[in-house]
């Protein structure tokens, strides 16, 4: 089989088989994060970020695919999360650049495409590492261009480039070498790997085969929640959702005593993508699920008889569903920290943080704003965004307190609607340091300058437990028990929490250490704290000691030292 050119209904089910396959292999990248802490969300972070990508590019109404390309770009930024779905988002968004005025793509446009990805890639990351998702992505782009020399066929083109993004996640580890002491290929390339791979397998026919995108009932229902149903959450007009009916059938096609046609999934698609938006149509050879917002449900229900029986009919009325959220809605705890209407804010400062104890605590250095999320889960550009918008100030102050969100954060301060500056924060101690710097007075640019100097004042620990057997920076770490890490690094691991916790402070004390603040979070309690501020007074007994309830997931102990 041949193919020159892919059309917008090819480009549609590549898109969907991607963000299914990333779906389904969430956990998996997950695992290979380096350190074994239960918060490795490459691969959550990845595939919400595709499923948002998905949505705009399903919602777009056209037929030409470089529109549609534009559209999954313009998801895949607004609902990045982490730095691999920024950087997944910076592919496409490449891609879409490329090929933003074509009707169909050619095996030249497909191959230049990914080439102006990878570049856009590279060039929105500050210090560009090999070994990460990066190199996948220029490997597979250069095979696709080399090939697209020899042939005209999209099939041949796709092959070469899933199959040097396979080779070059391959070499990840002799390129990064953390990786190799841990034995895991690079998350962030293995989820970009499996995004090629649904490409390639869509394109050639193979997506329902062997089981590889079949997903159950529980599964769809889950990717069906967090690509479509978020949308109609909030304060939304019940009367302005244009199409009321969320409607879901599952067919068993080729049984039953209406049938009319013999199942083709360009047909069956087609017809229903004139029924509504929010389309989702998923296949194997004996059963097809459709999932799609629209006025006509029955009309639903009846294109699906005329290709077999149904198994399952669902549906749901949008519009009294949203009447009821806003009736019970009580406005979400992060709501609090915006400023009265009447009040007049110059600088809004937004600290992202997990846990009301934190939030409690943010706010009360001078945050303005808290985003919820943080290790567990990073936010979205788009929530960065509304945040800062939300406070209706004139200029805004974005603390990260994550590594992991500072590209999320990056690109929400280019389409907020005011002067937007990051101060970047690497954890939650570093954070509420930073305010100490700020000066209500001072000018924008002036106030980062500060506060990103405050950030060497504190060292940070974390203390959490380990999700798997490894061995890194020197230690036989055994899973299950605590490890104690100090501003990146692991110096601790133990069976037992309080002595994990002593020890972290212990290498994270020296000569010039005055202050010692102690946050504990949701797994652990205010009496197992108080023992350890119980150690640390007498590891030195001038030492000043504070402890605060942070409600934080997965760290018992953020602990800082001044």
């Amino acid at each position: 089989m041949k193919v020159t050119e892919i059309t917008n209904l090819e480009f549609g089910k590549m898109v969907q088989a991607a963000s299914q396959k990333l779906n389904q292999n969430a956990d998996f990248i997950n695992s290979l994060n380096v350190f074994p802490v239960p918060d490795g969300d490459t691969g959550t972070n990845m595939s919400l970020s595709l499923q948002s990508g998905a949505k705009y590019e399903r919602d777009a109404d056209s037929t030409a695919v470089g529109v549609l390309a534009v559209a999954l770009a313009k998801g895949l930024l607004m609902g990045a999360r982490g730095n691999s779905g920024v950087i997944l988002s910076q592919i496409f968004r490449g891609f879409s650049r490329k090929l933003a005025d074509n009707q169909t793509l050619t095996a030249q446009d497909l191959a230049d495409g990914f080439a102006a990805g990878a570049e856009t890639a590279y060039k929105a990351v500050m210090k560009p590492t090999e070994g990460t998702i990066l190199t996948v992505v220029r490997e597979g782009a250069q095979a696709g261009l080399n090939a697209a020399k020899d042939s005209d066929d999209v099939l041949v083109v796709m092959d070469a480039i899933y199959e040097a993004a396979k080779a070059a996640l391959a070499t990840t580890p002799d390129l990064l070498p953390v990786l190799k002491q841990v034995g895991v290929v690079d998350s962030g390339g293995q989820g970009l790997t499996f995004v090629l791979e649904a490409f390639n397998d869509s394109l050639n026919g193979r997506v329902a085969e062997e089981g590889d995108y079949k997903p159950d009932d529980a599964e769809m229902d889950e990717m069906i929640d967090a690509a479509h149903h978020q949308s109609v959450q909030g304060k939304l007009d019940p009367n302005s959702i244009k199409y009321g009916y969320c409607t879901e059938i599952m067919v068993r096609i080729g049984r039953g005593k209406q049938i009319q046609h013999d199942f083709d999934y360009d047909t069956f698609y087609k017809y229903l993508a004139g029924l509504g938006d929010s389309l989702l149509v998923v296949n194997d050879e004996e059963i097809v699920k459709v999932h799609v917002h629209t006025e006509h449900p029955g009309k639903v229900i009846a294109w699906g008889q005329e290709f077999g029986d149904l198994a399952k009919v669902k549906v749901d009325n949008m519009r009294m569903q949203q009447e009821t959220i806003m009736e019970h809605d009580d406005q979400p705890a992060e709501a609090e920290a915006l400023p009265a209407e009447s009040e007049e804010t110059d600088t809004a400062i937004i600290a992202i943080a997990a846990g009301d104890g934190l939030a409690k605590l943010f706010k009360s250095l001078g945050v303005t704003y808290v985003v919820n999320g943080g290790q567990t889960m990073n936010p979205s550009t788009q929530d960065i965004v509304d945040a800062v918008n939300q406070c209706k100030a004139k200029r805004a102050i974005v603390l990260p307190n994550n590594k992991n969100i500072f590209l999320a954060a990056e690109q929400a301060a280019k389409v907020t609607d005011v002067p937007t500056v990051i101060v970047h924060s690497t954890t939650v101690s570093q954070g509420m340091t930073a305010m100490l710097g700020y000066n209500p007075d001072a000018d924008l640019e002036d106030n980062q300058a500060a506060m990103e100097e405050n950030l060497a004042a504190v060292k940070s620990g974390q203390v959490t437990h380990a999700i798997r057997d490894t061995e890194l920076d020197g230690f036989d770490i055994k899973e299950g028990n605590f490890m104690g890490i100090v501003d990146g690094t692991i110096k601790v691991t133990d069976a037992d929490l309080l002595k994990t916790a002593e020890e972290t402070v212990q290498a994270m004390l020296d000569d010039d250490s005055e202050i010692v603040t102690i946050i504990y979070g949701a797994d652990t309690t205010e009496a197992v704290a108080q023992e350890l501020q119980t150690a640390i007074e007498g590891m030195d007994d001038e030492l000043e000691t504070e402890i605060h309830a942070g409600g934080q997931p997965v760290y018992p102990f953020l602990i800082s030292v001044e």
